[in-house]
């Protein structure tokens, strides 16, 4: 059964920020895309949780590469998936903050 996905209020404004830049810079079909392989990772998180690596054991965070410069950061609860961050690859690592 699926979980549900929360979104914290950085990864909304993550989220935002990427559709704003595509907008601004690429073609409208460029955008669907990325919303398309979005909407698809995110079933696949629901879904399956665990399949992604977990690259912090205490905060029990796992990464998923979203694309090529995305990167989602998430942690599953019981009921639910917690959408912590999606970070773009090419920034500072330093600035990445859960």
């Amino acid at each position: 059964m699926p979980k549900q996905i929360i979104w914290s209020p950085l990864s909304v404004a993550d989220y935002t920020s990427i559709i704003n830049y595509l907008q601004d810079n690429w073609e409208d079909k460029v955008v669907l895309r990325f919303i398309d392989i979005s909407d698809e990772i995110f079933k696949q998180i629901s879904l399956h949780p665990k399949q992604f690596p977990l690259i912090n054991k205490k905060y029990k965070v796992r990464k998923c590469v979203l694309t090529k410069h995305n990167t989602i950061y998430y942690r599953e609860r019981k009921d639910y998936i917690d959408i912590l961050r999606i970070f773009d690859s090419r920034q500072d690592p330093n600035k990445l903050k859960f």
